[in-house]
């Protein structure tokens, strides 16, 4: 598996960074090619153009928001026929009274061998270091 971390401090109270990287929607608007439904218990993205492509769901297995100054953490399980693995996203404080956000993943594809990890890891890095500044920036 290809697990990766990216993290950002940014200023915003910890609610509103929570409610900003946990808008699902909002990810389909800023990953390519993907849209992104969500319901209580699973997210559904949904990457491709036209009847090519493939669905990530992901099961929310831990969703604890920030509440009284304390961080808030949420990790989906994802159980798609291509896209496995998980994903955590973590609000926390930080510096200055100022939101720490990581978001950890590890994720496999499962028609691709172990030798393309470090490939995968780096576009993950990349593509979702990317989206996460954009959802922080969303106003």
């Amino acid at each position: 598996m290809a697990e990766f971390l990216i993290e950002r401090t940014v200023p915003l109270p910890l609610d509103e960074a929570w409610r900003r990287v946990t808008h699902w929607p909002r990810h389909g608007e800023v990953v390519p090619f993907t849209r992104v439904t969500a319901d209580d218990r699973f997210v559904r993205a949904r990457t491709g153009v036209g009847p090519v492509g493939f669905l990530d769901l992901m099961e929310i297995t831990v969703w604890d928001p920030p509440a009284a100054g304390a961080g808030g953490r949420c990790r989906l399980e994802k159980r798609g026929r291509v896209v496995l693995g998980w994903a955590e996203l973590e609000v926390r404080p930080g510096p200055g009274g100022r939101a720490r956000v990581v978001w950890r993943e590890d994720v496999r594809l499962r028609f691709l061998p172990g030798l393309f990890d470090g490939v995968l890891r780096a576009a993950g890095r990349h593509l979702f270091g990317r989206a996460l500044n954009r959802l922080l920036r969303w106003e």
